[in-house]
């Protein structure tokens, strides 16, 4: 039932007692304010939707693309009163402040209003912890029809005659001095809490320090998390005057969850309650992805294979670019070049390998299927219907609209007509933003300008949607834009078509940070930038590898294999592992013989790392909760870490801080407070709460492990389709740990119905104890395997 509290004048009017007190279990909360209609509605204990709009049917309809939760009664209470109208739980008050007498202005003030006026009625919304610590509190909102006074009107000319009205949409929120932001998709400028910054939440290829990612997700130091329910390009101002200010290009409501959490991890659990899971990847992208721009030639390609099995280098992915194919759309291999793609694929599959393909969403006109898309009206579009293109510079064609489910379908079984059947594994989403901006153009969701954002989202979900009917393995799709959702689409994003250089390395490790605190938990960079390398450049300070037979790769760039040796240090150590770029050669063994020694020592610790790794896959599945993590997530008490954003924790034990300043062979690390910590590679222990100087030679990566970890280590393996052992289980003394040990088939869907393993360990630091319990270990053997460090041990 819809529990329907209307408020006119300054006093309640509920079943006719006119300013009573009246409580009820509620559904909903539906108010009317002035013009405005007001619906607070209970998604979980600890979660709640706000919507507010001048349109009474906009404000009452469901969430908008993304969200799949349903809303949830149970636990809540309204009690509506002279004083407002509250809704309840055990973990949040929502408070809507009495309509009282419009307002009426005099003087000056009188004398503005005759020119100037707001666009909404004032409405108060509060939302407090039963503790009465306040979580949020909305200053005012916004809902105006775009004009020539703030510059928008031409957004009018993208709107046509049947569509919804537009409006430009936004509220405001108190911003305390001490709160902290962090989230909000990717901004690759380099700067960590999003406080004191204004963003432009929209997809952007051209952003100018890298491509933008829309996820309008945030997570605030005051224990609560904002999803702002709004799919067009949005425009952030994090605490600027004391207000964070949510302003959408388009809408007809303000819609916006707010989730509360004791833990960043909580809060990540009610994003997985709206939004949907993250599903266990295949094993083999917890592995090493081999990719450059291009591998041009099944021959070449296999050489690469043949490269890596002949070194005994672990790797499971290979990948190969755009221009396999004879058009763009033609959906076809090149066969002077790809002479047997199926026994290409065969022959890697029995070296233990699997194959991910680029597909691209664009068709040329003389491509084999553009008629069809074409005459089913498949195309994102113009007005008049015709297809949007990107001419005269850009020649590569129109996007297919997969947010029809008609075309999604369509595009999926031509995928896996000409692709699957030839044995490919996983699919390259390549130019998910779309590649042709849809502001003017037309989905067929509606208007591109109103629906600027969704695309990734419905784009990947045909890859997966169709990858789970008809394929066995789980799906893998690698892709660089998102949307709220497209976590559950089995897809790993990328930071795009970045540059090769040491400023650009500095900002990818903030930016990945930030990208999954915004509920994407698989993320990564090209390794070693994709864009073409400068003709020449000249380090600032000695260079710590010698380029001189790199120089068929680097050129005059007598820095970059120091460059790339540090970047791949960095990769091990990001969820997802994937090499990529323009260099002619982007192999391991490409970069000189003294980068070849340290490119192999990360890519065989990767490896080994690998049950701890995998476990942590299991751990996001599980909660939502991202395993590349800010410190701010982990230490919250500690105010130091508020604004760190050049060292991360990846899973609960290992702090990670690359070097990202060539000639560097030493630099800072702040260790976080309440914990000790252990140098990874010495076994040096140190307090935390202190701010070192670390040693970082070419081939170290600074590393540190939190005190009460447990890290199990895998036997030598090529690839995650060998059965991996635990070599030894690694613990570090000081506290009291746990880890939970996971391990399925690394293929199918069986977990899903759960056909895994689980090992709890405990380790008792009172008792210098380690124990498990559930599953067997699975340890190789070997006599000493488990290493306590810093202390003794009764096994």
């Amino acid at each position: 039932m819809v529990f329907l509290v209307t408020r006119r004048r300054a006093c309640i009017c509920v079943l006719l007692l006119a300013c009573a007190s009246v409580t009820a279990v509620a559904q909903q909360l539906t108010l009317t304010r002035n013009e405005a209609t007001v619906v607070v509605e209970p998604y979980a204990p600890n979660i709640v939707r706000v919507t507010m709009s001048l349109l009474k049917p906009q404000a009452m309809a469901g969430p908008g693309y993304g969200i799949v939760a349903k809303p949830q009664m149970g636990g809540w209470t309204v009690e509506s009163s002279g004083a407002g109208d509250v809704l309840q739980s055990s973990r949040m008050i929502v408070k809507v402040t009495p309509q009282g007498k419009p307002y009426k202005p005099t003087g000056t003030a009188a004398d503005i209003a005759k020119f100037f006026n707001g666009s909404t009625p004032w409405v108060g919304v509060s939302i407090k912890t039963p503790e009465g610590e306040t979580l949020l509190d909305m200053q005012g909102w916004q809902m105006s029809v775009p004009n020539h006074k703030d510059g928008n009107a031409d957004r009018l000319y993208d709107r046509r005659p049947g569509d919804d009205p537009f409006y430009e949409v936004g509220a405001t929120f108190r911003a305390p001095q001490d709160e902290h932001y962090y989230g909000l998709g990717q901004n690759q400028e380099g700067y960590m809490d999003r406080r004191g910054h204004v963003v432009r939440c929209a997809h952007d290829y051209n952003a100018p320090a890298g491509q933008s990612v829309c996820v309008p997700f945030v997570v605030s130091s005051k224990g609560y998390g904002l999803v702002w329910d709004n799919p067009s390009r949005t425009t952030v101002a994090f605490a600027l005057n004391d207000v964070t200010r949510w302003t959408s290009d388009v809408g007809q409501r303000v819609s916006f969850f707010v989730i509360a959490g004791k833990t960043y991890d909580e809060i990540y659990e009610g994003y997985r309650l709206l939004a949907g899971d993250t599903p266990m990847l295949p094993k083999s992208a917890y592995g090493y992805i081999q990719c450059k721009q291009r591998y041009a030639s099944q021959d070449e390609l296999m050489a690469v294979a043949k490269g890596y099995r002949e070194r005994h280098l672990p790797i499971d992915d290979l990948v190969i670019d755009w221009f396999h194919y004879t058009k763009m759309g033609e959906m076809d291999m090149d066969p002077a070049k790809w002479p047997d793609p199926v026994a290409m694929n065969k022959e890697l599959h029995a070296m233990n390998f699997h194959v991910m393909i680029s597909v691209w969403p664009r068709f040329v006109p003389e491509s084999r299927y553009y008629a069809t898309v074409l005459k089913n009206g498949w195309f994102e579009k113009l007005a008049d219907d015709t297809p949007t293109n990107g001419l005269p510079y850009d020649r590569a064609g129109s996007d297919i609209d997969t947010t029809n489910p008609a075309a999604a379908k369509w595009y999926w079984d031509v995928v896996k007509s000409n692709y699957v059947a030839k044995g490919f594994d996983a699919f390259w989403a390549d130019e998910t933003e779309p590649d042709l901006p849809p502001n003017g153009s037309y989905f067929h969701v509606g208007p591109g300008t109103e629906f600027f954002n969704v695309y990734p989202l419905f784009h990947t979900a045909a890859f997966y949607n169709g990858m789970r009917a008809d394929m066995k393995e789980r799906a893998l799709i690698l892709a660089r834009d998102a949307y709220l959702g497209a976590q559950h689409n089995g897809t790993i994003f990328w930071s795009s078509d970045i540059s090769g250089n040491w400023d650009t390395l500095r900002r990818e490790v903030p930016t990945g940070i930030n990208f999954v605190a915004s509920g994407m938990p698989y993320w990564s960079t090209d390794i070693g930038g994709w864009q073409y390398l400068p003709a020449e450049h000249k380090p600032e300070r000695p260079v710590l590898i010698d380029p001189s037979d790199a120089r068929d790769q680097v050129g005059k760039y007598d820095d970059y294999p120091e460059l790339y040796v540090r970047w791949f240090e960095y990769g091990a150590f990001q969820p997802n592992f994937r090499s990529h770029g323009s260099r002619p050669q982007n192999e391991v063994w490409s970069y000189g013989k003294q980068a070849e020694p340290i490119l192999e020592k990360y890519l065989r610790l990767r490896y080994e790392l690998m049950p701890y790794l995998y476990s942590l896959g299991h751990r996001t599945h599980e909660t939502g909760a991202p395993f590349m993590r800010g410190l701010f997530m982990d230490f919250g008490n500690d105010p130091k870490v508020a604004d760190i954003g050049d060292e991360y924790m990846f899973g609960p034990a290992l702090l990670v801080a690359p070097v990202t300043e060539q000639g560097r062979t030493s630099r800072t690390v702040y260790l976080p407070a309440g914990t000790d910590w252990y140098n990874f590679w010495t076994n040096e222990r140190v307090h935390g709460g202190e701010t070192i100087t670390v040693s970082a030679p070419i081939d170290v990566i600074p590393l540190f492990v939190r005190a009460g970890s447990i890290i199990p280590m895998g036997t030598v393996v090529e690839s995650t389709n060998e059965v991996q052992k635990v070599a030894r289980v690694r613990v570090y003394a000081g506290a009291d740990g746990d880890f939970d040990l996971y391990r399925d088939d690394g293929k199918t869907y069986g977990y899903e119905q759960g056909h895994f393993e689980v090992s709890h360990l405990h380790w008792s630091d009172s008792t210098a104890t380690l124990t498990h319990t559930g599953a067997a270990v699975g340890f190789a053997d070997n006599e000493d395997a488990i290493d306590i460090i810093g202390g003794p041990a009764k096994l």
